[in-house]
């Protein structure tokens, strides 16, 4: 493992029965980077998060996070990372504040009111921490439950889907977050269905389909993978969207997958 990898994956093979849902899944996230994990339905985006946070293990190949081997660390995996699922798990009938208290209080730290306070300030929520969360706006929910995964403080997070079902106020409040993760030196991967949010936040972002990465680069190493078309005088810069549609094709298949990820879907259209 680099230096600057905090997250290795290597030749990564997952079936379920007769089902090959990654057939050699490779990639590097960097240190403090923010890694998008993009991919159709059933391509295995969450399988592969899965893997890396302990919760399955490979058929074959190897991954690392944060230097330890998943397989044969898996402890000193889990005390590394933290994840996000799709839908914010925050108490309703408690405030912010309490939920932080409660979630610092059960990883046995010291100062759990201290700890709640300096998230509630650093994630904008400090008015609200004495609120029940029952009646926070989705953009909120979702920051306070970023902020409750932070407790402990752990260097690589995983967020799968992060702004499903937020309105575009609430994204952008997200996006916010995501991105002062990475500027403190967190490691994010993300798998995400809408392409605009990739182009906003990725560092790198990585095209899964049918179980392999078909392309891995930076957003401005995707775009010249299409000749700029032109009109007139005026440069066409080629889409995200038109770079994942061109690379996967359109030929109207899924694989199963044992998540509910659903495909990457333009910007201002959300599948239902």
């Amino acid at each position: 493992m680099t230096a600057e990898a905090a997250i290795r994956v290597q030749g990564l093979q997952k079936s379920f029965k007769d089902l090959h849902v990654l057939k050699g899944v490779d990639f590097d996230v960097a240190r403090g980077s923010i890694f998008a994990l993009l991919g159709s339905n059933g391509a295995g985006k969450t399988t592969v998060v899965k893997i890396l946070s302990t919760l399955l293990k490979a058929d074959a190949g190897t991954a690392s996070v944060h230097g330890f081997d998943v397989a044969a660390r898996p402890g000193d995996v889990r005390e590394s990372i933290s994840l996000t699922g799709q839908f914010a798990a925050v108490d309703e009938v408690l405030s912010g504040r309490e939920n932080l208290v409660l979630v610092a209080r059960l990883r046995h730290l010291k100062n759990p009111g201290a700890i709640a306070d300096d998230l509630l300030a650093r994630f904008s929520l400090s008015e609200a921490g004495g609120r029940k969360a029952s009646t926070y706006s989705g953009g909120m929910r979702r920051r306070l439950d970023i902020a409750m995964s932070l407790i402990g403080n752990p260097p690589i997070i995983f967020l799968d889907e992060p702004t499903t079902g937020l309105d575009p106020q609430a994204r952008i409040e997200v996006w916010q977050t995501v991105k002062s993760l990475a500027d403190a030196g967190t490691t994010v991967l993300l798998t995400t269905q809408y392409l605009d949010e990739a182009e906003q936040l990725a560092d790198r972002i990585a095209i899964l389909h049918k179980g392999t990465i078909i392309q891995n680069g930076s957003l401005a190493e995707l775009k010249q993978l299409l000749p700029a078309a032109k009109v007139e005088y005026v440069e066409k810069q080629p889409t995200l969207e038109e770079v994942f549609l061109t690379l996967v094709g359109d030929d109207g298949t899924n694989d199963a997958d044992d998540d509910r990820d659903r495909g990457p879907v333009p910007a201002g259209k959300e599948s239902r």
